[in-house]
């Protein structure tokens, strides 16, 4: 093996475990509940779509307004992720995988809502590292009693 092919197999498995890395941290960084300004520019490019089961937003901005209204109706979350197939491209990347997530109710501590789903996710590499340009969370089954949504926590409301 040349010293280029070794340089590249490097690369590539560099960029996996970067990916990897920041797709573990984010799950973890939703139970750890701190959402700031440097929390959205650690995780998501500033020209970010995210799909969620509570709607679509567009912008980093509107995307750290939609994740601290939606996690503020759980007291605490569990999300775990796993199965997670990525596919690197140069400076982009997409990641397919599974997440389950288990939350606490906020107006009802005994009441718990379970969901799991399926994850696509876009990535592209940035200066500051690699950051998600694009996620889709498609919930396939729930148990429990979902939160009460405010009105104003739709889907439509979230475009």
């Amino acid at each position: 093996m040349d010293t280029n092919e070794m340089q590249r197999q490097l690369r590539a498995l560099t960029d996996r475990a970067e990916i990897t890395d920041l797709m573990d941290r984010y799950l973890r960084s939703l139970d750890d509940r701190v959402f700031d300004e440097a929390w959205a520019r650690a995780f998501h490019t500033e020209d970010v779509t995210a799909e969620m089961p509570i709607g679509t937003v567009h912008g980093r901005a509107a995307l750290l307004t939609h994740i601290r209204r939606g996690m503020a109706l759980f007291d605490r979350t569990v999300h775990m992720g796993s199965n997670n197939v990525v596919e690197v491209d140069g400076d982009r990347a997409t990641v397919r995988g599974a997440q389950l997530s288990t939350h606490v109710l906020a107006d009802d501590p005994g009441g718990v809502f379970v969901s799991a789903g399926h994850t696509e996710t876009e990535l592209a590499r940035t200066a500051d590292g690699w950051r998600i340009s694009a996620s889709a969370l498609r919930v396939v089954w729930t148990q429990g009693t979902p939160p009460r949504l405010p009105e104003d926590l739709t889907a439509a409301s979230a475009e």
